[in-house]
């Protein structure tokens, strides 16, 4: 069940930048070690509402329903238009300078989730990556794609918090250049809105 093939596919997952890993960057270069750490988190509580519709059959739903795949997709859509405007904003909450302002980790966590729960693709992500490593036993299927989820979720964690301390040591040298800050603020604001438009083309 847990085996090695899944281990590389999981982590060759993990690794790929989305939208998730932009975000954990941009507080690592903003705020530091400590902001990354609660992005990171975030993000990875985010995925589990859609590793229990997996779980639960609910992808298969969404999958199937047109219109409530495009009420959480057009949602999507909005949040990740909303963080490039932040990233692009002075004194926005993504706005990376050399004054930023710490803030609160629940509220740094609580939109690392949300960039997560708003997107409708990763329930069917689930629903497609997980079947293949199971066992084949129906009675232990719920038990075995739980385990496989929570493996999943513990690399995206560590994952997350490499790419954030990675950042966050790269911060002193970003902080000493008003250039720098200043096209890595636009290029923040150009990948969100880049993935926000990925997102709208996406189908069910």
């Amino acid at each position: 069940m847990i085996s090695m093939q899944f281990l590389i596919t999981a982590l060759v997952v993990v690794i790929a930048p989305g939208t998730g890993v932009v975000y954990t960057l941009a507080l690592g270069l903003g705020q530091g070690t400590r902001a990354a750490l609660w992005a990171a988190l975030g993000c990875t509580f985010g995925i589990l509402p859609h590793l229990a519709a997996a779980t639960l059959g609910l992808a298969a739903v969404l999958h199937s329903s047109a219109l409530l795949f495009q009420v959480v997709k057009l949602a999507g859509v909005a949040y990740l238009l909303y963080l490039a405007w932040q990233a692009l904003k002075s004194g926005g909450a993504l706005s990376i300078t050399s004054d930023s302002r710490p803030q609160s980790g629940l509220r740094i966590a609580r939109r690392g989730a949300l960039i997560n729960i708003l997107n409708p693709k990763l329930s069917v992500f689930f629903l497609a990556l997980l079947p293949p490593f199971l066992s084949g036993i129906p009675e232990s299927a719920t038990a075995e794609m739980t385990l496989l989820g929570a493996v999943f979720m513990v690399l995206t964690f560590v994952v997350f918090v490499l790419y954030g301390v990675f950042a966050a040591k790269a911060r002193d040298f970003v902080l000493g250049s008003e250039r720098v800050l200043t096209w890595l603020n636009r290029g923040f604001a150009a990948i969100f809105a880049a993935l926000a438009v990925r997102l709208a083309a996406e189908r069910a």
